[in-house]
């Protein structure tokens, strides 16, 4: 009797997942049925049900729990990544989950829903496998058993050759799994080891004061008012002839996820080298202390001296001075950079500062104060107020109406995460002498046209929209002859994250030559960017990255038929 409730906990749980099952059948299948991916897809399939089946066999408690307990984690992360995302999770989205592992307990707060129908199916496969079986075990039993270990072993090969793809539909055990022992392999097989020292030559110029790189989060760059005339009002509009604004116009990301954008803006890379240069390249912070200048690093992000992006104690130790904000409200934080800002550009000492803003990543019902409400009608408030990050996009679901009212909230989120932040930071700072890069870690697709989705970016199959940020160069230098103006207006709506390092190498004082033979060309340089960001940043395993174009004329822009003419006229 036992062994039959082993065997229906087991396929039960399997039955759970049956979703992820008809939409990668729909995948294999149109009008010319492909046969033989369809067939190959169905034994696979039926192979890993075998296997989770035969590792309940086996009589050493041990071994039955040991798996029990890998075959139902592992279902539990998966099935919460595709059931919260509505789409499969491939070994690229593995791994920068993983990456992203200090802000499981967050998303677990956020996803509580979702994340508890994931552990109650992963719970019956545990139980189904670890439960003892009755003896004797029936000689399909014996059979399974003995497949159980070498299919997994087949399922992990399979996987390696063809650089993490194939997993999309088969069991979420099975897939996340596999995807956490290739993930072993790589990081025994290319672990973190000592990294480059500073090499490149100085061209003898000595930077003229501070340089800032400020990295904002989920900044749909045709959203602003600098690229849309139905833009939010992004305090980047001002004339300033002491302190000259140069708008390159919307710009493509590194990539469409936080944690890569982040990791290449802080290390470098081409798109060609990207990815050696993260493993073993100088940190900006060599570079600028090299260069003779402090390190601060501000974060509104997180608190209590948390890492994230792929930061650790190496890094750490490159940094003089680590700002955090324990004690501000979220909707407060980006104000509190502003002030922070404000004090070290004043304090007479020469530095490189790079921050990450709160900025507009969902929920955004409450980033903004009543005052800055402006866009109606809006998402329901007082909802996610201690919430940064990590929340689900208020339960959208795909409904167009919902999405006029999350689009409205984003548009107040904006107008005091980066209007009131850049009003407030040129009212109150002495920019003489400093240089400001101004940027996004990855745009937004906020579903301008009626589809299916609840996900604003970091999808496996992004828009356009989640690639586009905006690029703004704040030149308080005083060396008006760098010509950033002129760039500005050739290069307009076409220059990419990958500009931005070697443009910060080049304001310390390296030699330009050296620079661009590692890091490529800087925003000054005449040289057409691809504009392209990339789909599969941690291509691994032999595979190569996805670079995604972004047609400009086909960038979505803000329909001012979300909002009433109160909104406008309540602009700054």
């Amino acid at each position: 009797m036992r062994n039959k409730l082993k065997l229906f906990l087991i396929l039960f749980s399997l039955l759970l997942g049956g979703m992820e099952v008809v939409r990668r059948v729909q995948t294999l299948t149109s009008p010319d049925i492909q046969i033989p991916g369809l067939a190959a897809y169905a034994v696979l399939f039926l192979l890993c049900v075998i296997s989770s089946v035969g590792a309940g066999f086996f009589v050493r408690a041990w071994l039955r729990w040991l798996l029990a307990i890998l075959f139902a984690g592992a279902a539990w992360l998966v099935d919460g990544y595709q059931w919260v995302v509505g789409d499969f999770m491939a070994y690229d989205g593995f791994v920068t989950m993983t990456q992203s592992a200090g802000d499981l307990g967050s998303a677990f707060d956020q996803q509580a829903a979702i994340m508890l129908m994931a552990a109650g199916k992963a719970a019956l496969l545990l139980f189904g496998i670890g439960l003892r079986p009755t003896l004797p075990i029936p000689w399909s039993g014996r059979i399974a058993k003995m497949g159980s270990i070498p299919i997994i072993a087949l399922l992990i090969l399979l996987l390696y050759v063809r650089g993490g793809e194939g997993a999309s539909g088969l069991p979420s055990s099975h897939s996340g799994l596999s995807f956490s022992i290739l993930q072993g392999y790589e990081l025994i097989r290319y672990p973190d080891g000592e990294r480059k020292s500073v090499t490149l030559a100085k061209n003898g110029a000595k930077p003229p004061g501070d340089i800032i790189l400020i990295i904002d989060e989920s900044i749909a760059g045709a959203y602003l008012d600098i690229n849309d005339s139905n833009g939010v009002h992004s305090g980047l509009k001002r004339p300033s002839p002491s302190v000259p604004i140069h708008n390159f116009g919307l710009a493509a990301s590194i990539t469409h996820c936080s944690v890569g954008s982040n990791v290449s803006l802080r290390y470098g890379g081409t798109r060609s080298n990207y990815l050696e240069i993260a493993r073993s390249g100088p940190s900006i912070w060599s570079y600028a202390r090299t260069a003779g200048l402090e390190t601060v690093y501000i974060d509104a992000q997180r608190t209590g001296g948390a890492y994230q992006n792929q930061m650790n104690d190496t890094e750490r130790q490159g940094i003089d001075h680590w700002d955090q904000f324990d004690k501000v409200a979220i909707v407060d934080r980006d104000q509190a950079v502003a002030e922070r800002l404000t004090r070290y550009l004043s304090d007479g000492r020469a530095q490189f500062i790079l921050i990450n803003k709160v900025g507009a990543h969902f929920p955004v019902n409450d980033k903004f104060p009543d005052s800055h409400a402006r866009y109606r009608p809006m998402l329901e408030r007082d909802q996610y107020a201690d919430v940064t990050d990590m929340a689900a996009p208020d339960e959208l679901y795909g409904r167009a109406g919902n999405w006029v009212l999350y689009r409205n909230s984003y548009r107040n989120t904006l107008s005091w995460n980066v209007g009131a932040f850049f009003d407030h930071l040129f009212d109150q700072a002495t920019l003489d002498g400093a240089t400001i890069i101004y940027t996004a870690d990855h745009g937004q697709h906020l579903h301008e046209q009626p589809d299916s989705g609840a996900a604003t970016h970091c999808t496996p199959n992004p828009e356009i929209e989640e690639g586009v940020v905006p690029l703004v160069v704040i030149d308080g230098s005083g060396n008006g002859d760098r010509g950033w103006e002129q760039a500005a207006k050739a290069r307009h709506n076409g220059t990419s994250h990958y500009q931005i390092f070697p443009t910060l190498l080049s304001l310390m004082g390296y030699e330009e030559e050296a620079i661009k033979a590692i890091y490529g060309p800087d925003l000054l340089s005449p040289e057409a960017d691809p504009f392209t960001f990339n789909m599969r940043y941690n291509a691994r395993l032999g595979s190569s990255p996805i670079w995604k174009h972004i047609p400009v004329d086909d960038i979505a822009r803000p329909p001012p038929s979300d909002y009433g003419n109160a909104a406008r006229a309540a602009a700054p």
